[in-house]
């Protein structure tokens, strides 16, 4: 059978699914809960029409047989999405039989699963799940590095969720961590770690859940601390909260989407009026401070202020200040040398700007994401894409800063990886804007 392939987002075909299930799910009140691994990219290439009318098609067949009262859709897919992966679609535990399951996947959506490559999995030790693999590629590498936050300012926050569903907590409180966030869901969680509610950044909590004395509470709370209210609400039910409260609102079914837009909303007006606090100020991320720590632990283990030690100290300083200047000194985008190279394999200079842009625009926040979690063969893969691309735009600063990097790994000095998140920050962002006014002049 001819397959229709389309660019399309995951996002809007769950989204479309969801609503199209409105009356059942009305009817049976039940909660259709979205589970979506980061691993599965924003934008894929398929046939979305006949996986939107797959799902649409599982889902109405287990709303009319389920008597479960909450289904989760499970979403994963590899570690490393590259060009073309098998994506899981799992709904578990539906207490339905085996044999009505396989009755109606063979029967009722076998040509569905046929136009789409994809393949039934049975699992003997739990016959009531329903589990189908459907491959899909991928459009271009850097999206699958797809919910980078923008702004160091966003980064480090401690989330409290509160929530009526175990099983919906479990789910935003997945997404949250995804940005690396502390996340403490539960009241008992809640009161393990002290009851303090000015320790938080964010509070997430269930309009259902959500009185008027937590309210009054809350109101209390933000006349001295910036805490964010978020009102967590079904999509066809909502209500304004405490005229004196701060808030936002998230919307079910909530995706990996709703939480990195509801984050970029939260701190923007931060970004906007960004300024240095000089009493009582909460550091979110004060990188300077972690590289120099983690400098000073190298410089042995001498805590007296001898003149030696502040000589060392001077000439360390004087170091530092040497090794900025010459890192401004330092081309950061060569475009004589991006335009050799371009011309050399026959493409466009800009299209090969453009490229990089796709790829790596907010990819620090991934990259500080695999550097906290040691995933070695990730930061290997990682510096050897930055590295190719950056010797092909001319971008002369970020290939000796890719260079620096790999050699950690030669050297065995993984352990210094940390220090280097800050700087690919600083380096990314001064790339990019030469980029962009490269590609504004043309």
């Amino acid at each position: 059978m001819n397959k229709i392939d389309n660019f399309f987002d995951v996002n809007m075909v769950l989204m479309s699914v969801f609503s199209s299930l409105e009356t059942i799910r009305d009817e049976k009140k039940i909660e259709l809960i979205y589970e979506v691994d980061a691993t599965i990219p924003k934008e894929l290439k398929g046939d979305y029409e006949t996986l939107s009318r797959l799902l649409t098609a599982t889902l109405t067949f287990v709303f009319e047989n389920t008597q479960k009262r909450e289904i989760v859709l499970f979403l994963s897919a590899p570690k490393d999405f590259l060009y073309e992966e098998s994506i899981s679609f799992e709904i578990k535990e539906t207490d339905l039989s085996k044999e009505k399951i396989v009755s109606f996947l063979e029967i009722r959506l076998s040509k569905d699963i046929e136009l789409l490559n994809g393949e039934i999995i049975y699992e003997n030790e739990n016959p009531s799940d329903i589990h189908i693999n459907i491959p899909f590629k991928l459009n271009e590498l850097g999206n699958r590095r797809y919910y980078r936050l923008p702004d160091m300012v966003m980064l480090g926050k401690k989330v409290l969720l509160l929530c009526e569903s175990k099983k919906v907590a479990h789910s935003i409180g997945k997404m949250f961590k995804y940005f690396l966030y502390d996340v403490t869901v539960g009241v008992d969680e809640y009161k393990k770690q002290g009851s303090d509610l000015s320790q938080y950044d964010i509070l997430v909590i269930d309009d259902k859940l959500a009185t008027e004395g937590i309210e009054s509470l809350i109101a209390k709370v933000q006349k001295n601390t910036p805490l964010k209210y978020v009102l967590l609400q079904d999509s066809d039910h909502t209500r304004d909260t405490n005229k004196y409260i701060k808030s936002a609102y998230l919307i079910k079914p909530v995706m990996q989407e709703s939480i990195f837009e509801l984050i970029i909303s939260l701190f923007e007006n931060e970004i906007k009026d960004r300024s240095i606090k000089q009493n009582g100020g909460k550091t979110i991320i004060d990188m300077e401070q972690y590289i120099n720590e983690s400098f000073k632990k190298g410089n042995g283990n001498s805590t007296g202020k001898s003149q030696v030690d502040q000589d060392s100290l001077k000439e360390n300083n004087l170091h530092s200040v040497r090794e900025e200047r010459r890192a401004r000194e330092r081309i950061i985008l060569n475009t004589e040398e991006g335009e050799k190279n371009a011309k050399r394999v026959g493409i466009a200079y800009s299209k090969e700007l453009k490229k990089f842009l796709d790829s790596f625009d907010h990819s620090d926040v991934y990259f500080r994401q695999i550097v906290n979690e040691k995933q070695t063969w990730q930061i290997k893969e990682f510096c050897i894409d930055l590295e190719k691309q950056a010797k092909v735009i001319g971008a002369q600063s970020m290939l000796s800063f890719a260079d620096r990097v790999s050699l950690l790994f030669v050297y065995d000095k993984f352990d210094t990886l940390p220090i280097y998140v800050g700087k690919y920050h600083i380096e990314l962002k001064k790339l990019i804007t030469e980029i962009k006014v490269h590609l504004d002049s043309l």
